[in-house]
């Protein structure tokens, strides 16, 4: 069975930095890409950065790029979102999807979020001003 589980999410001041992790487990191999998504109350869910398999490449939101930080341990089936100089319009639920289908980001459909086919419940990330 196949579980994938989202943490660090929290309460973060402007300017504060926060790491997000997220565990799938259950998966046959390691040949995936991965990515991290969010949704703000009445906001579409948007990309924010993908990761090929290998973790040789990766692609971010141009909102997040230079503060935001998406790595990969395979070893431990672990994806990391490191997230520097949050800003409130960083706010959102985060979320971690697989997309067991494709081991690389197509560079323009990867944030289509139908592409992927394991998500997790999310963990909240809150930047006060």
């Amino acid at each position: 069975q196949v579980q994938v589980v989202e943490s660090g999410g929290g309460l973060v001041q402007a300017g504060g930095s926060l790491i997000l992790s997220c565990i799938a487990s259950g998966l046959a191999a390691d040949t995936y890409r991965m990515a991290w998504f969010r949704q703000a109350p009445g906001k579409e869910r948007e990309g924010v950065s993908c990761i090929s398999w290998s973790g040789a490449s990766t692609y971010y939101k141009d909102s997040v790029k230079g503060r935001f930080t998406i790595s990969r341990d395979n070893a431990k089936n672990t994806l990391y979102l490191q997230m520097n100089n949050l800003k409130p319009e960083d706010t959102a639920m985060y979320y971690c999807a697989a997309d067991t289908t494709r081991p690389i980001c197509p560079v323009r459909s990867w944030r289509d979020g139908l592409d992927y086919n394991y998500w997790g419940q999310g963990t909240q990330v809150t930047v006060t001003s």
